[in-house]
């Protein structure tokens, strides 16, 4: 399924399909508990009244109960056997014994004896039955169990009527010491009924429940990606065009897909900004070729056709300039690309001190100043690291007037390179500037004079890539001071 839309609509659905069941489900079976529970109440309620009846001693053929066809009682002794049972009641189970005839050695009509049976005996005398007529009507008071009765469920068939009942057991002693127990039923069939009706409600109206809401999910997600469906057409738009001029449509509201579209915004913001810088560095760069390379050419043409007007140093000097600039360009591309920096760890304080060695024959020598104590180790590569300096020095030569300095120390948590020159320094307006590429402050400048412009974008760059900073500010004495700032690992 490709479409987000399609997805949260079925993931909606599910998720309240999986709820609304849980829920269901519980509804359910705390209706049944309830229900069910209200029944054994009913059925205990019968159960205690016919065994208080026992305990006062009523006969087993005058027990009372209320609504027999609903509440059908069947009385049980010790022996499982039954004793007594309600009007009607044909058939009964879930009481520990299905049958519904009493028990004819139990006697008819009730306890005879002191142990609560008849004896069968058709032959005692009028005296004997007078005085078991005595015994069983004797002053005397039996008792109910007032534990929580026992509950189960089992089926009753009254007058024909099958049905399900909930069933209540309670024991009770009579006055002549005999323990019965009293099973009374209460029907299920308004539990089975409720239940089944919610059960029917619920699976009926789950369904339209659902499609209500994948509907609603759907369109609620179809009008929340519709900013989104915009931005994809316009960034669409802007890939077939190429015109990065183009920006996406930014929402009113302040949600995800309106930061979503600043975002993509800022994205083309920069990566016009970074095209645009690459036509130019491409530009520049056409530019700054072409001067040594038809300058050249016009010295080997006319060596070609004079060989005695040959001028071999210009020659040599548009050579090395031309590999100059291929160098620089080269290292251009590399920091452009990502390249990471060496972790060669080396004394900055040493390589100071070995690149300004290289320009005794300079104009103006450097001064160097490097303290004989502490240490100057820094992390990164060596080559990029001279190359820095180099172009720091060329920079300070080609502006000071009589003195280019060059200090090191320890600054923090770093290593400070400080070059310096008396000449006439950066306006403070172009002091950013002077770090972009193929930038010449000086217009009257040769090119000869001035190089290509690359020398300090280079060194920026490569100081940034080693975790640090190159800034300009202006020397005590007038003049420009470049500081380089570099981490320590010392």
């Amino acid at each position: 399924m490709r479409s987000v839309r399609a997805r949260a609509a079925l993931g909606a659905t599910a998720v309240v399909a999986v709820a609304l069941i849980g829920a269901g489900l519980s509804v359910l079976l705390v209706l049944r508990a309830d229900l069910t529970g209200q029944a054994g109440l009913q059925a205990e309620v019968v159960a205690r009244e016919v065994a208080g009846q026992l305990a006062l001693d009523v006969p087993y053929d005058r027990l009372e109960t209320r609504d027999e066809e609903d509440h059908p009682v069947q009385v049980t002794d010790e022996d499982g056997r039954v004793v007594a049972v309600s009007k009607d009641l044909e058939a009964i189970s879930g009481t520990g014994t299905d049958r519904v005839v009493p028990d004819p050695s139990t006697g008819p009509g009730g306890p005879v004896g002191p142990d609560g049976r008849g004896d069968g005996d058709d032959d005692r005398d009028g005296d004997d039955d007078a005085d078991d007529d005595d015994a069983r009507h004797a002053p005397g008071r039996g008792e109910v169990d007032s534990d929580e009765p026992d509950f189960g469920n089992g089926t009753a068939t009254v007058d024909g009527e099958r049905a399900d009942y909930r069933f209540a057991s309670v024991r009770a002693t009579t006055p002549a010491g005999a323990t019965l127990t009293v099973h009374a039923g209460a029907p299920l069939a308004a539990e089975r009924e409720a239940v089944g009706s919610v059960r029917t409600a619920m699976l009926a109206g789950l369904p339209v429940l659902l499609l209500v809401v994948a509907g609603v999910t759907w369109l609620v997600t179809r009008r929340a990606l519709r900013p989104v469906e915009g931005i994809r057409r316009e960034m669409a738009a802007i890939t077939a065009s190429e015109d990065l001029g183009r920006r996406v449509p930014e929402p009113a509201s302040r949600d995800e897909i309106a930061r979503l579209a600043r975002t993509t915004n800022e994205t083309l913001t920069a990566l016009e900004a970074s095209v645009e810088r690459q036509r130019r560095f491409v530009a520049d760069a056409s530019h700054e070729l072409r001067s040594p390379i038809a300058s050249l050419r016009t010295q080997l043409e006319v060596a070609e056709a004079h060989p005695e007007l040959l001028d071999l140093p210009g020659a040599v000097a548009d050579t090395v300039r031309l590999q100059e600039l291929a160098a620089d360009l080269l290292l251009l591309a590399r920091l452009d690309a990502g390249e990471r920096p060496g972790r060669t760890t080396l004394d900055l304080g040493a390589l100071v001190q070995g690149e300004a060695g290289r320009r005794t024959g300079d104009r103006i020598p450097p001064t160097v100043r490097v303290p004989e104590t502490g240490t100057f180790e820094v992390s990164g590569s060596r080559g990029q690291l001279a190359r820095v300096i180099g172009n720091l020095l060329d920079n300070a030569e080609r502006h000071a007037e009589r003195a280019v300095t060059v200090s090191v120390g320890r600054d923090r948590d770093g290593v400070a390179v400080t070059v310096t020159d008396d000449g006439a320094g950066v306006p403070p307006g172009e002091r950013e500037r002077i770090f972009e590429r193929f930038v010449r402050l000086d217009d009257a400048r040769t090119r000869d004079e001035g190089g290509a412009g690359l020398g300090l974008a280079i060194a920026r760059d490569v100081a940034v890539r080693h975790g640090g900073r190159l800034t300009v500010g202006e020397a005590p004495g007038g003049g420009a001071r470049f500081e380089l700032w570099l981490p320590a690992t010392g």
